[in-house]
C-alpha cells in the first residue's frame, strides 16, 4: 500500500503541473506578439547606436 502512495505523489504532480500550465498558458493564444517583437527592435537600434561613437571596435 505504501508503494502506492508513492507512485501517486508524482502523478498528482504531474496532473497538477499540466493543469498549471494549461492555466498559465490560457491568456497567450489572443495575445501576438508584437508588442514583444516592438520592444526587441528597439534594444536592437539603442544597440546599433551605442557602436557608432566607440574606438577601435
Amino acid at each position: 500500500m505504501g508503494v502506492l502512495v508513492w507512485l501517486l505523489i508524482p502523478l498528482l504532480a504531474a496532473i497538477g503541473g499540466g493543469l498549471w500550465g494549461t492555466w498559465a498558458n490560457r491568456t497567450r493564444k489572443t495575445r501576438s506578439d508584437g508588442p514583444e517583437l516592438d520592444g526587441y527592435a528597439r534594444f536592437r537600434e539603442a544597440m546599433e547606436k551605442s557602436h557608432t561613437g566607440a574606438r577601435g571596435a
